[in-house]
């Protein structure tokens, strides 16, 4: 991955936002993470997606701390104030630095929360080391073999993904995402909202200025382009052929109703990968961002999963 030698100014922000939890960085998987940590139990790990960092989970930390979780939001490799490294965005290696930030905290295993990509990347993690995801939370997110698919036959999908083609070409997309101070993060995030939900603006400032960050913009969707691009190479066929197998974790599926960006008819039926108590819900309302649209619904949502055992099997 060849960076661009136009980085950005904006090194100012500080993604160590302040708050009740504590920031660290963690070793994985021979990069450096940054976290954000409260609370003492067993561990849940809650993952991001895109445009954004592990700001987007602040309404969960508190909660599940306040429940007796310890609650860890991750910056995924690229984002936030995690290491920019050269290469490493393809999803088994970014699930081994999720697999590998719950060992450097000591723990066994984790519950695994991820939103969008994030939640892309948590199923793969569960699929390549189950033994390390004791639980699996997937949000506005599809099994990879479900979107894979419906990137290829579905017409609405592609459509409404149009960005991930976009994202394709070299550097004007880096350009356009940190153009008038990222405001094309702002219009993503709210194009992506639901209309009742909508973010405001000190929230948007903030994830326009996480996206300002040096390389952040090309980072954040080098990801997108391994997805596209490895459809017929034998790296992307070789990774469908990994997530083709019985997934044994208990899981929850969260979407929102009105998602435009990844449809619920294409995360609909990824439980046929999942051979455990699997639970799908629809949240009427709610776009691509429930754990911020619907912060104290969702946190309810979670924390009752959590909490039921016949939801562990």
């Amino acid at each position: 991955m060849a960076f661009d030698p136009a980085t950005s100014s904006s090194d100012t922000f500080d993604p160590r936002i302040e708050g009740p939890w504590t920031h660290r960085d963690v070793a994985a998987n021979g990069a450096r993470f940054h976290i954000a940590e409260l609370g003492e139990g067993p561990l849940v790990l809650l993952v991001h997606g895109w445009p954004q960092f592990w700001w987007t989970w602040r309404h969960q930390l508190t909660a599940l701390a306040g429940a007796g979780y310890r609650a860890v939001a991750a910056d995924l490799r690229g984002v936030g104030g995690s290491d920019r490294t050269p290469r490493g965005y393809d999803p088994s290696n970014m699930a081994l630095d999720l697999t590998g930030v719950i060992r450097s905290l000591g723990a066994h295993d984790a519950t695994v929360v991820g939103n969008d990509w994030g939640g892309f990347l948590a199923w793969t993690a569960a699929a390549m080391r189950p033994a390390l995801v004791r639980r699996l939370v997937v949000v506005s997110s599809a099994h990879p073999r479900r979107f894979r698919r419906s990137l290829l036959t579905d017409r609405r999908q592609i459509l409404a993904a149009d960005h991930l083609l976009g994202f394709q070409r070299p550097w004007v997309p880096e350009r356009q995402l940190t153009a008038d101070d990222s405001a094309l993060v702002a219009e993503y995030l709210r194009a992506w909202t639901a209309p009742q939900h909508q973010p405001g603006e000190d929230e948007l400032l903030t994830y326009r200025q996480a996206m300002q960050l040096s390389n952040t913009r090309h980072c954040s969707i080098e990801p997108y382009r391994w997805l596209m691009r490895s459809m017929g190479r034998p790296d992307g066929l070789q990774f469908s052929r990994r997530m083709n197998r019985t997934l044994h974790v208990p899981t929850l599926h969260v979407h929102g109703a009105e998602d435009p960006v990844l449809l619920a008819d294409t995360a609909a039926g990824s439980g046929d990968y999942v051979d455990a108590p699997y639970a799908w819900r629809v949240l009427e309302g709610v776009g691509h961002y429930p754990q911020e649209e619907v912060p104290d619904a969702f946190s309810g949502l979670l924390l009752d999963w959590l909490k039921d055992p016949a939801a562990a099997g």
